[in-house]
């Protein structure tokens, strides 16, 4: 089997690379997490050229019941949607539909008359006053919004133009991608478009220019190019099937809060599509995702973009960019390309990894990377909002203590 058309099948740890014992010795820390009370349960998968060599289902599902935790249970995947509608918006520009260096105007023409907003200071005391409403340098751009520099942040951010974003009620109602662009085109950018990475709805609002794009809804255009073609039938914006219902994995109080909202309930059907934190999946379909990226763009003879497409995604697009007014996620030794957070340096991190990985994570605890030198991927899915940044070094960290092959 080609590199390009590699599926995936189960295989032997040791045959890998991988030290069978140390794998081990993951699954019984990850226990102790749920005899601790850390997490409610969890499923974990690693894959090494194309092959399953450890999946795991620890704890519960659905602890308030006692329902144990299955390797097909269903997570909301929130912030791992991005990588997703990354995808989605990259096929439309491999098939000349979609312009990275385009303003956002020209797919929501909403956004030709956006404002930044800059602090305005006492001249006495300089103290904050409020803010004044300027034209942009330069309009954001669809790659602003794949590398998160467009100038848009989240209400929950301590960004000069936060209120602003609490006080739109900007999930009100039930409300379309087309709706939602337009509450955003309402609202000032809190920062310059290119002058630094700030998380926010980038993503979201490109999720509504696939659409503009595409002339089809966000998840029927996913559907057509990447999750048919990939087989991930479990992965949606809603769970439309009931009989599914059951398989959705839950959080556990007090740790059931995301962004201090209660987890929402994927089984209620909703308009809105939201391309940067909407989508739910499971462990398997998520790791066919994950494979196709490693492939080169191909699963199992199935091709969703070129491999140059995704060396292009899964470079630095930052470059001298600095981080912005909000908390800096993708870490010391990270930059970002489009849709991931990329590994530029081989320490800095405060975990393990190689040079060019590429990872994002979920706001419930879900959490992946790649890493092409060494080819493999682990994938962790749980509903554990509190847990997630120490897990973000602890998994790592584990998992390549497993690795007993060296880097060539």
């Amino acid at each position: 089997m080609s590199h390009a058309n590699r599926g995936l099948e189960e295989g032997n740890p040791e045959e890998v690379g991988f030290s069978r014992e140390r794998l081990q010795r993951l699954t019984d820390h990850l226990r102790g997490e749920v005899d601790a009370a850390l997490i409610p349960g969890a499923t974990m998968l690693i894959a090494r050229h194309g092959k399953i060599i450890y999946f795991e289902a620890i704890g519960f599902r659905d602890k308030s019941v006692q329902a144990p935790m299955t390797k097909d249970a269903i997570f909301r995947i929130f912030s791992m949607s991005k990588p997703v509608t990354s995808v989605a918006a990259m096929t439309l520009v491999e098939q000349g539909r979609l312009y990275l260096e385009n303003p956002i105007a020209a797919y929501i023409p909403a956004f030709a008359n956006v404002k930044v907003a800059v602090p305005r200071n006492d001249p006495i005391f300089f103290a904050p006053q409020g803010i004044d409403l300027v034209a942009p340098v330069r309009p954001p751009t669809v790659q602003d919004l794949l590398r998160h520099t467009s100038g848009l942040t989240y209400g929950f951010f301590e960004t000069i133009v936060a209120k602003h974003y609490r006080e739109a009620n900007l999930f009100a109602g039930d409300f379309t991608n087309a709706e939602f662009a337009e509450r955003l085109a309402a609202l000032p950018l809190a920062f310059q478009p290119g002058a630094g990475w700030n998380y926010s709805h980038s993503t979201d609002l490109l999720g509504r220019v696939v659409e503009v794009a595409s002339g089809k809804a966000l998840y029927e255009w996913e559907q057509e190019q990447i999750l048919g073609p990939l087989g991930m039938s479990d992965t949606s914006f809603s769970i439309a099937d009931k009989s599914k219902h059951g398989r959705v994995a839950e959080a556990a109080a007090p740790d059931n809060l995301a962004g201090g909202a209660p987890l929402y309930d994927p089984r209620q059907p909703a308009k809105s599509q939201m391309g940067g934190q909407g989508m739910q999946s499971t462990a398997l379909d998520y790791a066919r995702f994950l494979q196709m990226l490693l492939n080169g763009g191909s699963f199992a003879g199935n091709r969703v973009l070129s491999p140059e497409t995704v060396s292009f995604m899964t470079s630095d697009h930052l470059g001298l960019i600095p981080p912005g007014p909000s908390f800096y996620f993708p870490g010391d030794g990270y930059g970002f390309g489009l849709g991931f957070a990329v590994r530029r340096a081989p320490g800095l991190a405060k975990h393990t990894g190689s040079v060019g990985n590429f990872d994002w994570s979920g706001a419930a605890g879900t959490l992946f990377w790649c890493d092409p030198r060494r080819d493999f991927f682990a994938l962790w899915m749980t509903q554990a909002p509190m847990q997630l940044f120490r897990l973000h070094s602890l998994l790592p960290n584990m998992v390549y203590a497993a690795l007993t092959e060296p880097e060539k």
